[in-house]
Order: C-alpha cells, then sequence, then structure tokens
C-alpha cells in the first residue's frame, strides 16, 4: 500500500469510467501500454486484481467496485486541496476547467476565450464539450471546475447562475423564405430535424412541438446543429437551432432564417458549478465574464 500513488488512482478511476484502455489512455493522455502498467502495479500493490480483462471488454472485479466511490473521494479531496490553494491567492489564475454543451460551444467560445485571455492572461482555459449527462458527471466527480449549460439542472450540490435567455430559430430551405413560419402544431407534421438522444437541446425543442422523445422518428436525427443545417439545405426537412448559432451555420447552407409567430421558443443558458468547490467566489466572476461574452455575440447578429 506505500506505493500507491495519486497517479495510479486516477489511471483507475479512468478506466473504471471508460471500461476501456484505449479511451481511458486517452483521457489520460498516456498511451495505452503505460496504462496498463500503472494498473498492473497498482493492483500489485493492492494485492488483488481491480479488473476482468477480456478479448473485448474490461470489467471491473468486486472488489474494484468497492473501490471506485472510495477512489473518487479521495480524488476529489486532492483536487479541492488544490483549488483551495488557488482560492487563497488574489485575482483569477491557475487552470481553469470549463465545460460547454456542444451547442453553445462553437459560438460562444471565440469570444469568451478572447476575453479570459485579454483580461486575465494568467487562466489556464481548458475547454471540455459534451453533452450535459456527461458534463453533470464530470462535474460532480470533479473532473471540470464549471459547467455552461441550459438550465435548470436542478441537481442539489450544484449552484446555478443563469446568464442569458436565447431564442430558438426555425431552419428552412431558402426558397421558403417569404412563406409564414409555420405553428408549433403545424412543426409536428413536419420532417423536423432534431439532434440525437442525449443532447438538452433535441428535448427543448419537442417541448416546444409537445412531441415526446419516443417518437419514432428513423433518420431525422442528427450529431450536430452544422449536420441539421446541412440537412435542410439538401431538402431533407426543417429544424430548430438557437439564435447563436445563426451566424456560424445559416452561412453555411442555401437555409433561411424564420422566427415564430407568437411565443418563441426560447431556452436559458446559465452556469454551475459545486456548492462545495473553494473556487465559487472565482467562479462568479468568471460567470460575468461569460454573461459579457453572451452579450458581445448577440450583438453581432445580423
Amino acid at each position: 500500500m506505500d506505493n500507491v500513488t495519486l497517479k495510479q488512482l486516477r489511471y483507475f478511476e479512468a478506466l473504471a469510467r471508460h471500461q476501456h484502455f484505449g479511451r481511458a489512455a486517452d483521457a489520460c493522455a498516456i498511451s495505452q501500454p503505460a496504462l496498463s502498467v500503472q494498473i498492473k502495479e497498482l493492483e500489485q500493490n493492492l494485492g488483488t486484481p481491480l479488473f476482468e480483462r477480456t478479448a473485448r471488454q474490461v470489467r471491473l472485479t468486486a472488489f474494484g467496485a468497492e473501490c471506485v466511490d472510495r477512489i473518487r473521494s479521495v480524488l476529489q479531496g486532492v483536487d479541492e486541496l488544490s483549488e483551495m490553494a488557488r482560492a487563497s491567492g488574489t485575482g483569477l489564475s491557475g487552470r481553469l476547467r470549463i465545460g460547454v454543451i456542444p451547442t453553445i460551444a462553437p459560438y460562444l467560445l471565440p469570444a469568451l476565450i478572447s476575453r479570459l485571455n485579454s483580461e486575465h492572461p494568467e487562466i489556464d482555459v481548458q475547454i471540455r464539450e459534451t453533452v450535459t449527462p456527461r458534463l453533470v458527471e464530470e462535474l460532480a466527480d470533479g473532473h471540470i471546475d464549471t459547467a455552461i449549460v441550459a438550465l435548470p439542472i436542478d441537481v442539489p450540490a450544484f449552484e446555478e447562475t443563469a446568464l442569458f435567455e436565447e431564442t430558438m430559430v426555425l431552419v428552412r430551405q431558402a426558397k421558403d423564405a417569404e412563406a409564414p413560419a409555420p405553428t408549433a402544431d403545424a412543426l409536428r407534421d413536419m420532417r423536423l430535424l432534431l439532434l440525437e438522444e442525449g443532447h438538452c437541446f433535441r428535448d427543448q425543442a419537442l417541448s416546444f412541438c409537445n412531441l415526446q422523445s419516443t417518437t419514432t422518428r428513423e433518420g431525422l436525427d442528427g450529431s450536430s446543429l452544422s449536420t441539421l443545417v446541412q440537412m435542410v439545405g439538401a431538402g431533407i426537412g426543417v429544424t430548430l437551432i438557437p439564435e447563436m448559432a445563426v451566424e456560424v451555420e445559416a452561412r453555411s447552407a442555401p437555409v433561411s432564417i424564420s422566427r415564430f409567430e407568437g411565443p418563441q421558443p426560447t431556452r436559458t443558458v446559465g452556469m454551475i458549478w459545486r456548492r462545495t468547490n473553494p473556487l465559487a467566489a472565482r467562479l462568479v466572476q468568471i460567470s460575468e465574464i461569460v454573461r459579457s461574452a453572451s452579450q458581445q455575440v448577440q450583438r453581432d447578429f445580423p
């Protein structure tokens, strides 16, 4: 036990999370053989296997499963010590790990990173882009410091702060630019293209159209807003995108942008972080920078 290192515990946590040596090695930014060596050394130090290895799968042993929560608590405690040290200093500095959902990242990050680099060059900004459920998990585990997501999240352990409201707009083929925008009821009967399962923006669009996520939609889902807009340009259907995405996406395909008549579909974008994070006061400051960056992006809309 005396030879167990934090590095080995981090590698164990990554392998337990990914259940795949290649993906875990990528997440840890090391080679797969190096990860395998460290896991074997950890098992030798503990005197018992942590993983069952087959040709296609890696799974935790019973002892390994018992260790997961304890090791994650240890790693989170170590990370919080680092955060406490950063919080004790003056000004905004050091590593800042920000998670962002894919329907925000490409449009907000250029302005946000530019502001952070200009106003606080001493901050080492690290970005993680993935869907909301993954960000919530990684934030809870201490892998990121904060996340920019659509609210509400409703996790008691998280602090939420709203940053701005954003309207969803309709994307149709360019030839339909002069046609009246359909109602939400009419939209349900059209070929509505949506992001694949796991994206919160999908759920928001379905809610506006009063559709269930279980509705059969074979061939009508995409992995990104860019893909959806290209599909619309090709005449496959229509879609919704957040207003923030208009400037980037509308110029990439022969499409038109329309606002809905009557109540506009909107989403609330905000930041979340762990209530116990010693950097909480600094994250409030960061949230104001994010808010300012979003206002810059919104002002740039045609």
